[in-house]
């Protein structure tokens, strides 16, 4: 989808070492939901974990989020269906799974604020995601080869940046999630850019 070049190559080759990322990756495949990518806040830890901090702990991960995008099926409870399926598949995972063809039929609700048009395709999803860093999945494509989408780049992953994705997240809610999340104090070598 996008991310060729040697950052991708750099991101995959992170993947790559990382056996609990692959098994996660091959579960997602073998889900059979359509279109469906790993990324966000899982794929960050990893990749933070490793190049910014003291490692990965696979069990310091919240949520593993899956992003799937399904136009035929957009009731709300699809996301409790493919959550619930990926936990039969690999019960030590916490999962989360968003059927991102539905997002525009309960964000505001959800969230606040005006209604949102819906998503075209996952990427176009992936590219609101609330931090730069955050806003990248990864899934297995042929073999094991890592397919990478990236719609704001890889720069703020690789390199450690944490700054706010203006697309749809609020500098209020920006600040709530850095308060949260405490990238400077997870993973030392994480430069943070503050809302504004």
């Amino acid at each position: 989808m996008s991310g060729s070049g040697a950052k991708s190559d750099r991101l995959s080759e992170i993947v790559l070492s990382n056996p609990w990322m692959m098994r996660t990756l091959h579960v997602v495949r073998l889900s059979g939901l359509t279109d469906a990518w790993v990324g966000a806040g899982a794929l960050r830890d990893l990749v933070w974990g490793t190049l910014f901090g003291h490692g990965f702990e696979p069990a310091a991960v919240r949520d593993v989020d899956v992003a799937f995008f399904d136009r035929g099926d957009l009731n709300r409870d699809v996301d409790e269906r493919a959550t619930t399926l990926l936990a039969r598949m690999q019960p030590d995972v916490p999962w989360e799974a968003s059927n991102q063809a539905a997002v525009h039929t309960w964000f505001h609700t959800h969230f606040g604020g005006e209604p949102v048009p819906p998503f075209g395709s996952v990427a176009e999803a992936i590219a609101t995601w609330p931090e730069t860093a955050s806003a990248v999945a990864v899934r297995l494509g042929v073999d094991t080869a890592i397919e990478v989408c990236a719609p704001h780049g890889l720069d703020d992953l690789l390199g450690g940046i944490w700054r706010r994705n203006p697309a749809r997240v609020s500098v209020a809610r920006s600040r709530e999630r850095l308060a949260r999340h405490r990238p400077a104090e997870r993973w030392p070598g994480v430069r943070v850019i503050p809302p504004a």
